[in-house]
């Protein structure tokens, strides 16, 4: 099972998500990233390779990437190889996505969109991103409600999309997803360890599987900041970080 992160608030995203994938590491893993979304709507800063968390944090040192909304990922190989184009995150068009889970008709999602040649990873997760890009018209909402309703499989997807700045939506299908909110931000990760010390005597938002179907916005507020959920179908849930 692959480990996720996200963060978008006032603090550096970056150390808050290497911090976070470092204490990932007890669980296995090939590779590891992360994306910092750019402030001015420009495209994501994707840092990723194969190898350990501390290699991670030298590249990132190198590259000095800094911001304060973003998205990290330790990937253990399921589809595609062990390789710093198959580490996530994923970027494709406006879409940068990580993902934890399996996509079991990938193969049929590439043929379907014509995909065949325009991927640059081996990975079922960058199908995703594609797909989703394919839907995308400015409308996050809308864009991954159809992408969702396309996918076979157990998923987690954290999202940020180029010209949404300082905001990351996630849905989940089986895997679990667990978001809150800090003094300092919104974070979410893959299960409640692993959201570092922000969840210390913090607020959360545990996500559960619906029981009935729905389709309505559920929004709260939480210390002036917001988490948007959508319940999109019985085992379908939809949120948005957004530190304001």
């Amino acid at each position: 099972m692959c480990g996720i992160i996200g963060y978008t608030g006032t603090k550096e995203a970056s150390e808050i998500m290497l911090d976070a994938l470092e204490l990932l590491e007890y669980r296995g893993y090939d590779s590891a990233g992360i994306a910092l979304s750019d402030e001015n709507g420009g495209p994501a800063r994707i840092v990723k390779r194969a190898g350990r968390v501390k290699d991670l944090r030298l590249l990132c040192e190198e590259k000095n990437v800094s911001g304060h909304c973003g998205i990290g990922h330790t990937r253990w190989a399921t589809h595609g190889g062990v390789s710093d184009e198959n580490a996530h995150p994923h970027g494709y068009g406006k879409i940068t996505i990580i993902h934890n889970g399996i996509i079991e008709n990938y193969r049929q999602l590439i043929e379907k969109y014509e995909l065949d040649g325009k991927l640059k990873s081996q990975t079922d997760s960058e199908v995703v991103a594609a797909v989703l890009s394919h839907f995308y018209q400015g409308d996050p909402y809308s864009a991954i409600r159809k992408t969702v309703l396309k996918l076979k499989g157990t998923f987690a997807l954290a999202i940020m999309f180029e010209d949404i700045p300082g905001k990351i939506y996630a849905v989940r299908n089986v895997s679990p997803i667990v978001a809150a909110n800090t003094e300092d931000g919104a974070i979410l990760s893959y299960q409640q360890a692993q959201n570092y010390d922000y969840l210390l005597n913090q607020r959360l938002l545990l996500v559960f599987l619906p029981q009935k179907h729905l389709d309505q916005f559920l929004c709260m507020n939480l210390s002036n900041r917001q988490i948007l959920a959508i319940f999109l179908l019985q085992v379908l849930s939809l949120y948005l970080l957004n530190h304001s």
